[in-house]
């Protein structure tokens, strides 16, 4: 990949094909219209290697590398869309930052956001992509996901690309008064994406639909 790619794109990656995904999106429901502007100007060809950048604007999660995937555009939107509500965030926790694309999809969305990764090559490679687009309301940590980052919190959403057995204690912990978690929860078999609200002591919990994510793991990997 070169090192300052095109962020216009070309052939396959050029504002064409990204348009006919952003139809595909409101086809499939998702109404918030900044947030589709967003996804329509964001350069999801970039995130990924030079080999399947011309397959940046399907519908599809694709493979980044260590295992993981950078998710399905349609994902990334119902996720996203979920926590924003009427509002727009300010302090937002993802884990889980792979190539570094939900990042840059909630960064244009949000005041803050606070992103965990615990394998270091991806976050690093996607910081560099993040500053390329000059996102620079975003804080960056190598470590295991599932503790969340509580010194920053709390947080008005948390949103996780990997999905454990159970929700982890520490992240609905970390949720403020009103945010929301939006989570992956379950194995390989079998997974359900949650929306979870905090209310007070109290956890609201809501199911969006059957989904198929990684797993999300604890610890480091540092090379």
């Amino acid at each position: 990949m070169n090192s300052k790619p095109n962020l216009d794109g070309i052939g396959m990656t050029s504002r064409r094909t990204r348009e006919r995904l952003i139809g595909r999106l409101m086809e499939r429901g998702i109404k918030n219209m900044e947030l589709l502007e967003v996804m329509r100007t964001t350069p999801r060809h970039i995130f990924l290697e030079e080999a399947l950048a011309h397959r940046a604007y399907e519908d599809v999660a694709l493979p980044i590398g260590h295992g993981q995937t950078i998710s399905q555009p349609w994902m990334v939107a119902r996720m996203t869309e979920e926590v924003l509500g009427l509002k727009r965030l300010d302090r937002v926790l993802e884990i889980g930052t792979g190539c570094g694309y939900q990042t840059a999809i909630i960064a244009a969305l949000s005041k803050s956001v606070f992103t965990v990764e615990r394998i270091k090559p991806l976050l690093s490679g996607a910081k560099t992509k993040l500053k390329l687009l000059g996102l620079r309301n975003i804080q960056y940590k190598h470590d295991d996901g599932t503790l969340g980052w509580a010194e920053k919190g709390p947080f008005d959403a948390i949103l996780a690309a990997a999905a454990p057995q159970q929700v982890p204690q520490e992240l609905l912990e970390q949720l403020s008064d009103g945010g929301k978690l939006v989570i992956p929860i379950g194995d390989e078999s079998e997974q359900r994406l949650l929306s979870i609200s905090r209310r007070g002591d109290e956890y609201e919990q809501q199911l969006l639909q059957r989904v198929k994510f990684v797993p999300m793991l604890r610890g480091q990997v540092k090379h």
